[in-house]
């Protein structure tokens, strides 16, 4: 278990941090980035959840903790070193993307194809899930672009994947099961 007695220790005032293996990076490095992204979307999560309710809110809640489960999975290089660390190293697991998928399957049984794109907004929650969904795409792009320069669990990626599409299924629920989704009409304004 984490314990924080003191928020602040001066480590960072030069401009770098730790990584989970204990390195030291600069904050700006495209790992920390990536994972400072991942917190990101966290956020936008707890914004979400303050429309959600009951089932709703159980998933976004299950999700939150697994962002931070996927932040800690981005925050230590070299998965090959593993089995030399001195406790379990957490990784993302296919069971989690597994989850997700089964979770967008049953949702999107309940929406009506769509004819045109949409844009984000409608019901609030919908609105906060559609700023979730873009900002996890750019945690994904992040990701993968740090998978050309140094190792990444495959499964932390396929998981964001999967993710981005959660939240846009989830937003189509969030608006009424997809009736009340705002349509895109293309040159609208011509």
């Amino acid at each position: 278990m984490v314990v924080l007695n003191k928020i602040y220790t001066r480590t960072g005032d030069a401009g770098e941090t730790a990584l989970g293996n204990g390195d030291r990076v600069a904050k700006h490095s495209m790992r920390v980035t990536a994972y400072g992204t991942v917190d990101e979307t966290n956020a936008t999560v707890g914004l979400a959840r303050l429309h959600a309710e009951g089932e709703m809110d159980a998933r976004l809640a299950a999700i939150q903790n697994d962002l931070f489960d996927l932040g800690a999975d981005l925050c230590r290089p070299d998965m090959e070193k593993d089995a030399e660390a001195p406790y379990p190293v957490l990784r993302m697991v296919d069971s989690q993307v597994a989850r997700l998928e089964a979770e967008i399957d049953a949702m999107n049984t309940a929406l009506n194809p769509l004819r045109s794109f949409i844009l984000p907004g409608g019901s609030p929650l919908s609105a906060y899930l559609h700023l979730c969904r873009t900002v996890s795409r750019r945690a994904e792009r992040l990701s993968v672009e740090l998978s050309t320069v140094e190792s990444v669990n495959p499964a932390a990626v396929k998981y964001l994947n999967r993710l981005s599409d959660w939240f846009f299924v989830a937003a189509r629920t969030a608006n009424g099961g997809g009736t009340d989704d705002v349509l895109w009409v293309p040159g609208a304004n011509r």
